[in-house]
This record gives structure tokens, C-alpha cells and sequence, in this order.
């Protein structure tokens, strides 16, 4: 049995730190990390209460709420994760991850342990990553993508029309910015048009501008939105909406880089980049009469196809993640995260409304879950049976790392023992060494990630 020093010289050297608290929340002992993360002294902080500690933060006020630790889980729940922010004595903002560990009864007076973990590094390493696997609002890891952020450049170089296709919900408009911020017109104006949701007679007027008088209602005169984008991007969602009529006005604006506003008839110089977007097979229209050909040619010297979800399953946990994140910023929650059979279920849809889609079903779980973890139940019904039918699945199959079911999507299914251990240390560095980020990409809990490292490695 350990003595009382030699378990505190234990304590002191772990990089989490560790205080140890009564039923009333009294701070009954505390670790060098713990003290060095909140930036006091261990005699300081020995007898204050915990919520003063950290007063201000939503644990904090929670704990409050309650009149006890709300960290500790309740028989049968999850551990309970809340991260906080503190203020460090050079000024400096301290990310901490906390977590709560109920202890058995003892003479002590023990009652919890709260575990305090510093997240400034982890956070560094998934902003390198963020920004590795992503280009401005699009994110993605998979071929498809990293393959559509090099085109996305390459056509930012120039300055070519583009012609952005791919199904609705799949982020269009996010690439039509991406080429913008990195063209060498990214200091000016970026403007969009969304063609179908304007009928024939204003669509002109807002396109191209119109002079005092011009028309019922005109009683001065407009700039259009090409005029607004000069030196710019123009963004023409949806082109495959426009008239016939339309089609020509802006046909001659693509060759001869003018415009005439409503009720003028003279022509006004006009410097854009113009990027079209659609969800319609173009060429099928020009071939059925629907839109001009010349036009068509113009829009798309430079074409851009956008990947459908359902072809890049492999970036749904990092999207779920990044959309997870804004909506618990948004609603002032704690962190999100999906449990592994809720993330089995949305990998397993097809997701026909792609990206938008998947930004719906996780804003109505995240609405629906009370804790931080999202479970299968608090999906969409068609969503959660998905999931519900590939569990089964996998439960019929004889590997036995049946928690592997996700990263096996993309990598060869491990069958010994030896390519599980493989297998989980290339995530694990995938992952950056964040063994949170690499249990939620195996698709494990982080409490089964622990016990498999601890094994012995195959020999």
C-alpha cells in the first residue's frame, strides 16, 4: 500500500490536473498541474470552493444552479465533459477540458475527483488540421475533396468564367467564395444573384440596373449588381433558371464586358469575373433548346463539379464535427458529440439533400439531446433506422474490433491482431495524438481507446 507522500508525488507529476473535492464542494487537495492551469497556488486554492475557482464560466453557474457538482454523471450516464476558458495571470487565455470521477466512500471526506486537462496544444493541432482539410467554409479530407481544392486554386489564378455544377445542399456557393478570396480580385466586391428566386422582369433590373422612371415604381435611379461588382466576383446562382430573354442580355455582357441599365440606351464598361452555378445538366438543356449554347460555352470555360456527399462518406465525422461545433456555439451549449452508433447512422445515409441536410438533421438532434452526446434516438426517425440497420450489420460480422466499423470505410478491415494495432496507431497519428479526436474516428469510446493502448503490442 502506497504511502500518503508517495501517492502525492504521484499526483504532482501527471500533466492533468487533479482536485479532489467534498460533498459541498470544498477543494480538499489539489495537484502542481491543476494549480499551474488556473494560475494559483495550491494554499490558495485548498478550502475555497470550487464554483469560486472557476466563477464566471457555465460550469461554474451550473454548479450553482444545482447545489452540487453537476460534472459528476448520474448512475448509468456518460462522463460529463465540459470545456472552459480561463483568464491566465499574463493575460493569456487558458482553454481547459474538465471531466468529474465519483469515488467511493472514504474517511477523507473525499466525495470527486475533477480531472482538468489543458487543451491550448490540442487546439493548435486541429486548427493545422482545419486548415489542411479545408478551404474557407468547405471542409474534407477525402480524395474528392483535397482533388477539388487544387481546382479550385488553380481556376482561382485565373480569370476565366467558371461554372460551378453539383446536386443542391453540396456547398456551391462555398466554392464560388473559395475562388474569390483567392483570386487576385479578392479585395473586391463579391457579389451574388440567386437567378431563380427573382422573376423575368426584376431579375433584369437587379442584374443590370435601371434609370429613374423606368418602369412603374422606379422612382430613381439603381445601380445593378454587375455595376456593384466591378473590379469583383459576380456569383449567378442557379443560371439555368434565367429566360431565354435574360440569356441574351447577359451574353452580350460576357463578350463585350458592358451593360445597359433599364431605360437607358447607352452602355456602361463593367469589370467581373463571373461564376455561374447550377443543379441542372446544362449541356441536356442546350440540347433540348432550353439554353443557348454560346452562352453556355461562355459560362463554362472553366468547369467545377462538386463532389455529392453520399461520394465522400469518409468527411461526414469531420462536417458533423465542424457543424456540431457552430451549433453549440449558437446555442450556448456545452460540447457536442455524437455517440459511435450516431455516427454509424449518418454514414450510413445517402444523404440525397448532401450538406444542408446533414446540417438540419444534426441543428434538430442537437435541439432534441439533453446531455452532450448525441444518441441514435435524437436523430430523424429515417435517419436513426439507417443507423439502427447497419448496426445489425455489423453485429452479425465475427471481427471481433467491432468498434473499428467507421475507419474501415476507408482503410483495409483489419483480421489480426496485429493490423487492429497498426490500425489504431496510424488514426492516433492521424489524429494528431488526440485520443479523443482518433476514438471518435474509430468509431470507439475513449475509455475503450485507453484500454486497447494499454495492451501490450503485439509481438
Amino acid at each position: 500500500m502506497p504511502s500518503l507522500g508517495t501517492l502525492k508525488a504521484f499526483l504532482d507529476c501527471l500533466e492533468e490536473g487533479v482536485m479532489f473535492l467534498d460533498t459541498g464542494r470544498r477543494v480538499l487537495d489539489i495537484n502542481s498541474a491543476a494549480a499551474r492551469m488556473v494560475g494559483r497556488d495550491a494554499a490558495t486554492i485548498i478550502d475555497g470552493l470550487c464554483p469560486t475557482l472557476f466563477a464566471g464560466t457555465a460550469c461554474a453557474q451550473d454548479c450553482e444552479l444545482r447545489g452540487r457538482c453537476s460534472l459528476v454523471p448520474r448512475t448509468g450516464e456518460d462522463n460529463k465533459v465540459q470545456d472552459i476558458v480561463l483568464k491566465g495571470s499574463d493575460g493569456r487565455d487558458i482553454p481547459l477540458r474538465m471531466w468529474a470521477m465519483l469515488l467511493p466512500p472514504n474517511r477523507t471526506g473525499i466525495y470527486c475527483a475533477i480531472i482538468l486537462r489543458d487543451r491550448s496544444r490540442e487546439l493548435e493541432l486541429e486548427a493545422e488540421l482545419r486548415d489542411r482539410w479545408r478551404l474557407g467554409g468547405l471542409i474534407g479530407r477525402s480524395p474528392a475533396m483535397q482533388d477539388l481544392y487544387q481546382r479550385i486554386l488553380r481556376a482561382a489564378a485565373s480569370g476565366a468564367n467558371v461554372l460551378i455544377t453539383g446536386e443542391s445542399g453540396v456547398g456551391k456557393e462555398l466554392v464560388a467564395r473559395a475562388l474569390h478570396d483567392n483570386s487576385a480580385r479578392s479585395e473586391g466586391p463579391y457579389v451574388a444573384v440567386h437567378c431563380a428566386a427573382l422573376p423575368e422582369n426584376l431579375l433584369e433590373s437587379e442584374l443590370f440596373g435601371h434609370t429613374k422612371g423606368a418602369f412603374s415604381g422606379a422612382s430613381t435611379a439603381r445601380i445593378g449588381r454587375f455595376e456593384a461588382a466591378n473590379g469583383g466576383t459576380m456569383l449567378l446562382d442557379e443560371i439555368g433558371e434565367i429566360s431565354p430573354a435574360t440569356q441574351i442580355k447577359l451574353l452580350r455582357v460576357i463578350q463585350e464586358r458592358e451593360i445597359v441599365r433599364v431605360g437607358e440606351n447607352h452602355s456602361r464598361k463593367v469589370d467581373v469575373r463571373i461564376v455561374a452555378a447550377t443543379h441542372r445538366d446544362l449541356a441536356t438543356m442546350v440540347e433540348r433548346g432550353e439554353f443557348r449554347e454560346d452562352l453556355f460555352y461562355r459560362l463554362r470555360v472553366l468547369p467545377l463539379h462538386v463532389p455529392a456527399l453520399r461520394e465522400h462518406r469518409e468527411d461526414i465525422p469531420l462536417l458533423a464535427s465542424k457543424i456540431l461545433s457552430d451549433l453549440a456555439e449558437r446555442y450556448r451549449r456545452t460540447e457536442l458529440r455524437l455517440s459511435p452508433d450516431a455516427m454509424l447512422a449518418l454514414e450510413s445515409c445517402d444523404w440525397p439533400g448532401n450538406v444542408r441536410q446533414l446540417f438540419n438533421a444534426l441543428e434538430c438532434a442537437a435541439v432534441q439531446s439533453v446531455g452532450a452526446i448525441i444518441q441514435p434516438q435524437h436523430l430523424l426517425d429515417e435517419t436513426a433506422a439507417r443507423g439502427r440497420a447497419a448496426s445489425a450489420q455489423n453485429a452479425a460480422t465475427d471481427f471481433p474490433a467491432r468498434g473499428l466499423r467507421q475507419v474501415t470505410r476507408y482503410y483495409r478491415t483489419p483480421q489480426t491482431a496485429e493490423e487492429e494495432w497498426a490500425l489504431i496507431i496510424k488514426v492516433l497519428e492521424e489524429a494528431g495524438g488526440n485520443k479523443a479526436k482518433a476514438a471518435r474516428l474509430l468509431g470507439m469510446s475513449r475509455t475503450t481507446l485507453w484500454k486497447r493502448l494499454n495492451r501490450n503490442s503485439p509481438r
